[in-house]
């Protein structure tokens, strides 16, 4: 089971989050867009923008964060953070 934590943060403090679960048989790059989408779809967001500087940091420590300039809407919190928990 592949699980994705999603938490909106403002002010260094937690505003919401979600947990996302996928058991299909894809490739781990197909179930983190389909977490994400999934998180994006709750939270009420458009879908952020992968910069270089996020991949690279997603590849290193297996969590992301998503700044407004990854969003082409303004935001109303800080950065969306995205953790992988379980593989």
């Amino acid at each position: 089971m592949f699980r994705l934590w999603g938490k909106e943060i403002k002010d260094n403090r937690m505003v919401r989050d979600t947990t996302v679960c996928i058991e299909s048989d894809d490739t781990r790059t197909h179930k983190v867009f389909q977490a994400l989408e999934e998180i994006c779809y709750e939270f009420d967001l458009s879908k952020p923008i992968w910069l270089d500087a996020t991949i690279e940091e997603f590849r290193r420590h297996d969590k992301a964060r998503f700044y407004q300039d990854n969003f082409i809407d303004t935001i109303e919190f800080d950065y969306l953070e995205i953790h992988v928990i379980e593989e």
